[in-house]
Formats: C-alpha cells, sequence, structure tokens
C-alpha cells in the first residue's frame, strides 16, 4: 500500500515513518508538516492509506478528510479522544491515541490491507458472475448462481451452496454483502439470501426449498422491494 503520513510534529512523523519501515506491505511515500502540500500531494499521486494528525494549523485532519476529491483509507493520529465519533462517521479506518505502540500501529495497518484488498475483490467481480471464497488455506471459486443464502457467525460467514456443500470462511456477512452481485439481499441481519432461488414467502419467512430464513424486524419491507 502507498501511504502517506500528515502531522505538524516532526517527532510524530518520525515515529511513524520508523513504524511503517517494520511492515513490509507498507511503501512509506511521504511525511508533511504542512496538510497543504500533502493535498496538492495526493492529487497527483497514487496514495492508498493516510496517517493523519487531527489539530493542525490552517485545516484540521477533519477538514482535509472532508475536502478530500478522491475516497482514501484514512488512519487518525492524535492524542485527543474527543474526536473518535466525528472520525468514525468519515469512514476512517481506524482511529490511533498518541503515545500508541507499534502493535497497535500494525493492527491498524492490517484493517487498512483489508479493506483495501476487498475492495479490489469488489472492483474485479463487478462484470463477473463469481467470486473466490477462502475456504482454509486455499481459495475456492463459486458462482453466484450456486449461492443459495449465507448466515453470520460473528466474524465468519457460512456460505450455503445449492450442491449441498458449505463453506465456513473468516469474513464478516457485511464484507461478503459488499463482494456479492444485485441478485442479493439481506433478509435478517443474520442472513443474505440469493432472491432467484426463493421459492416462496410470509410475512416473516423466506424459503429456499425446505429451508425457512427469518425476516428481520428492520427488514419487513423486503418482501415488497424484491416481489
Amino acid at each position: 500500500m502507498n501511504v502517506i503520513a500528515i502531522d505538524d510534529e516532526p517527532i510524530a512523523l518520525q515515529i511513524i515513518k520508523e513504524f511503517a519501515k517494520k511492515v513490509p506491505f507498507l511503501n512509506m511515500k511521504g511525511t508533511f508538516t504542512n496538510p497543504l502540500e500533502a493535498l496538492q500531494f495526493i492529487a497527483n499521486e497514487k496514495i492508498d492509506l493516510v496517517f493523519l494528525d487531527i489539530n493542525m494549523p490552517d485545516i484540521s485532519g477533519i477538514e482535509l478528510t472532508q475536502s478530500l476529491s478522491k475516497p482514501l483509507s484514512i488512519v487518525f493520529t492524535t492524542a485527543y479522544s474527543e474526536y473518535a465519533v466525528q472520525s468514525f462517521d468519515l469512514d476512517a479506518v481506524d482511529y490511533l491515541l498518541k503515545p500508541f505502540s507499534f502493535t497497535r500501529f500494525l493492527k491498524a495497518c492490517n484493517k487498512a490491507q483489508h479493506i483495501l484488498a476487498l475492495q479490489n475483490s469488489v472492483k474485479d467481480i463487478q462484470e463477473e458472475d463469481f467470486l473466490f471464497i477462502k475456504d482454509g488455506y486455499e481459495n475456492v471459486k463459486v458462482n453466484f448462481k450456486d449461492i443459495l443464502y449465507l448466515q453470520s457467525f460473528g466474524n465468519y460467514c457460512k456460505i450455503y451452496l445449492s450442491e449441498g456443500k458449505i463453506f465456513v470462511s473468516r469474513i464478516t456477512l457485511m464484507e461478503m454483502e459488499e463482494s456479492l452481485s444485485p441478485d442479493f439481499a439481506r433478509s435478517h441481519r443474520m442472513y443474505i439470501v440469493n432472491k432467484k432461488a426463493i421459492t416462496k414467502y410470509t410475512r416473516l419467512s423466506l424459503f429456499i426449498n425446505d429451508i425457512e430464513i427469518p425476516i428481520g424486524p428492520s427488514f419487513k419491507n423486503m418482501t415488497e422491494e424484491l416481489f
């Protein structure tokens, strides 16, 4: 990942730079004490991730994020906890409170890498009718038409296929939802269904052959939208 760091404190930038050297998948493209110079750099370079301080002269990290003309992954690095809620409203990848350890820094980097990989995966499959699902140590090709429904198990997802096979993959249901085609819809916070596989429905449930899948309270209008 191509990354930059923006902070008006040179010492903070040096710490991030040293931490970044230890992370194999990070390519530090530059560090900036002047956020306006950083904005110009972002406009001309391919950057995937920005480590960004919040309290800076001229423009804050929050304002800088709001001014970006292209989407970027942001990890806020700040000594102030009161901006946490606002940062996540801006879809920040993470929020690091200074002083932070290398372990905490690495966790934020891993999260950013995962999000970038997912985004790239979604781009790759937009014109395809399949996706690859991680099953243990393997990545298995699965056609959309063969998926009946998906069920959440915390940070894992069960994918039920038409031939009776079940995959259990370490990915959340929300992340899977972003990778699927428009043929799929969420019927419940725990379930996503293939609309083409639905054989009947009631006010409270969907059916795929003999399999009953609940319609959650927040998804009562789903049947109207689908049918």
